[in-house]
């Protein structure tokens, strides 16, 4: 405390402007703040080793990469390993100790198409390496205004929240986006898939073809689509594939859909006549959404209609007489 009397003293004879003597030493402050928390965090997470470091990147690289794809990697691609390198070991420490709360983030990256080694660390890393550089910001942001020092703090506090919860807000709009894209372009696959297998084709080639017609115009589900066809390919079980694409989608119509084809192959009846049922329960189910989205318009008008149009309505429509009943009255 003594040296920064002592600090604070010398800006006061060095400036002559008492406030900005004030604001120079907080913006001092949280710079040496900041700076000491960066230096913890570089020791702690051991940044600063080479060798941890070169280890980190061969193990990120795939086992079949050459000398000739290394050495195309652009800038942007460099700055974004540099990025990941700096955000990863942070995320370790945050990332949650219970096996089920991981599974639940690593699920929710995967609903998000996020499906890349090492993204749970880049996750959580961007959590705290935000929670710690947006209050920085906002403290120097604050200082060419002239912040009184309770307010510079609650504004660092609130940038600190923001910037802790922003991935996780970034997230659930991209799981969204996705979900909807999903939906919307499932019943166009599901009228493919029905005429691929109506030709013949069995339910692994026909989801295959159905994906490479669906790359242009649905490019989110032909990408899971595609993914499954990859994986029966590898050996792995229809069926368990098939939970696999109804868990790393988490969209209800394609739960429906899995559920409808485990159930046709465990009593062996026909996987088209099971698409074309579901393909058209499906688009009853759609209708009437839209007959309960039209039932609602009703509802939601109503409270911009009493709050906005009426009262511009009164006052344009009774006004005017009100203006010369109060002129009347008045004696004028």
């Amino acid at each position: 405390m003594e040296f920064l009397n002592q600090l604070r003293a010398l800006l006061n004879s060095l400036i002559v402007d008492p406030e900005l003597a004030q604001l120079s030493f907080v913006a001092l402050l949280g710079l040496a703040v900041f700076a000491l928390l960066a230096a913890i965090m570089l020791l702690f997470l051991g940044l600063a080793d080479p060798l941890r470091r070169r280890l980190k990147h061969l193990e990120a690289q795939p086992a079949g990469a050459t000398a000739g794809n290394a050495g195309s990697a652009t800038a942007g691609d460099g700055v974004g390993q540099g990025l990941r390198g700096l955000v990863d070991p942070m995320g370790k420490r945050l990332m949650p100790t219970e096996e089920e709360a991981r599974s639940k983030a690593y699920g929710r990256l995967r609903q998000a198409g996020i499906r890349t080694p090492g993204a749970l660390n880049t996750f959580f890393g961007a959590k705290l390496g935000l929670a710690l550089l947006l209050p920085s910001v906002a403290m120097v942001a604050t200082i060419p205004f002239r912040v009184p020092l309770n307010i510079g703090l609650l504004v660092a506090a609130g940038a600190g929240v923001v910037g802790f919860v922003a991935p996780s807000f970034w997230l659930d709009r991209r799981i969204k986006r996705r979900t909807l894209a999903l939906r919307r372009g499932l019943p166009d696959a599901l009228d493919l898939l029905v005429v691929c297998c109506e030709a013949g084709l069995g339910l692994g080639a026909a989801i295959q073809r159905v994906a490479r017609d669906l790359a242009i115009s649905q490019p989110e589900l032909a990408e899971e689509l595609t993914l499954f066809g990859m994986q029966t390919r590898a050996g792995m079980d229809t069926r368990t594939a098939l939970r696999d694409l109804e868990e790393r989608t988490g969209v209800d119509d394609i739960r429906g859909l899995v559920t409808s084809l485990l159930q046709s192959m465990r009593f062996g009846t026909s996987i088209a006549t099971t698409l074309r049922i579901y393909a058209s329960e499906l688009r009853d189910k759609r209708t009437q959404e839209a007959e309960e989205k039209a039932a609602k318009v009703s509802t939601k008008m109503l409270f911009p209609l009493v709050f906005c149009v009426l009262p511009s309505f009164f006052v344009v429509s009774i006004g005017p007489p009100l203006l010369g009943a109060f002129r009347a009255m008045s004696g004028h």
